[in-house]
């Protein structure tokens, strides 16, 4: 048997490839129909509904009251499809938005009341939708540690930050990516201020608050008054958090998973590269599993592989060669991939 360590993505997954991806994979309709009920109860369009649409519509399913919930459904259904026969998971973690998934594959929240968590506060930062949303790399093509060019980014974007009406922050470290947030001024002055880089960056990215940022604090007073820390419980499984610390099971204090939730993962920086550093150090898996939706997510986890130095790899040739030798990233929204950690599709 494997062991593995579960890996949700966040936000930006569910595109136009992946319209179609619940009633593809999804594993329980009568689960799918309690989230659908939830969502017609607050007056919104359900995940099969969307999910069936004829046509995907980057206004409508990227907002956030809805790529939400469709993101949180898909990963879900791809932890219930894993063959627990053959794969032992062994720890949970997630990027972003994917912390409230890792909440429900973990076990600290059922699956219906995570699907609560995840839709509310999806719903919340689309009403607000305060600030915006940019990714903009540190790391060359090689995927090859750059510390230097990555403190001077940031050290751009405390500059910017300090002047007056800017509001620029990290807010996600996700592999070799920055992902900054902050309001109109203070983006407009990074974009401004750095190359463009591999044709594609500096990346706004569509329908994105600025999310783990202190501007996200009225956001996370609305969750906490809608949001009971009654709805969390003890873990099943070791849940590893936007700081890297871990949530064992039987020993974590549910009110301060709750507070953290709804409180510091909302507004401080998501360490997404540390998350994944204390899962290869703490639990050594033979496996990260990522789940659908996308597939964007597999480089930066092993952009973070290789930042923490994981089994002597330094750069992509390296990954790239250890994962042709012996895979150490499956990503279920790949087919052929999924096909070696899914009930029924092994090979």
């Amino acid at each position: 048997m494997k062991t593995a360590v579960l890996i949700c993505p966040g936000r930006g997954t569910y595109n136009k490839a992946e319209l179609g991806y619940l009633a593809r994979h999804f594993p329980d309709r009568s689960l799918l129909e309690a989230f659908d009920s939830q969502r017609r109860a607050q007056g919104q369009p359900t995940l099969s509904e969307l999910d069936g649409a004829s046509r995907f519509s980057l206004a409508t399913h990227t907002r956030g009251d809805n790529a939400s919930a469709l993101i949180y459904a898909a990963t879900l259904g791809d932890f219930l499809s894993i063959d627990r026969d053959n794969i032992e998971i062994v720890a949970v973690t997630g990027n972003s938005m994917g912390w409230y998934s890792a909440l429900a594959c973990g076990g600290a929240l059922s699956a219906q009341d995570g699907f609560h968590v995840s839709n509310t506060m999806g719903t919340l930062m689309q009403r607000s939708l305060i600030g915006g949303q940019l990714i903009y790399p540190f790391v060359g093509e090689d995927w090859r540690p750059n510390p230097e060019r990555r403190a001077a980014l940031l050290a751009l974007v405390d500059d910017i930050a300090s002047r007056a009406d800017h509001a620029l922050a990290l807010s996600i470290a996700l592999g070799g990516m920055l992902v900054l947030a902050g309001n109109e001024a203070g983006l407009s002055a990074f974009e401004s201020a750095v190359d463009p880089v591999q044709e594609r960056f500096p990346m706004r990215l569509g329908n994105h608050a600025a999310f783990h940022t202190a501007l996200q604090a009225p956001v996370a007073a609305d969750g906490r008054e809608r949001l009971s820390s009654a709805l969390f419980a003890q873990p099943r499984l070791p849940l590893i958090d936007g700081r890297g610390a871990i949530w064992w099971p039987g020993a974590s204090d549910t009110y301060d998973l709750w507070d953290y939730t709804l409180g510091a993962q909302v507004t401080d920086t998501y360490d997404f590269t540390r998350a994944v550093t204390v899962a290869a150090r703490e639990f050594a898996p033979d496996l990260f599993i990522i789940t659908g939706p996308g597939t964007s997510l597999g480089g930066a986890v092993a952009q973070s592989l290789i930042l923490a130095g994981w089994r002597g790899m330094g750069g992509k040739d390296d990954f790239r060669a250890r994962q042709d030798e012996t895979p150490l990233l499956a990503s279920m929204g790949m087919p052929d991939q999924r096909a070696t950690v899914s009930k029924g599709e092994n090979s």
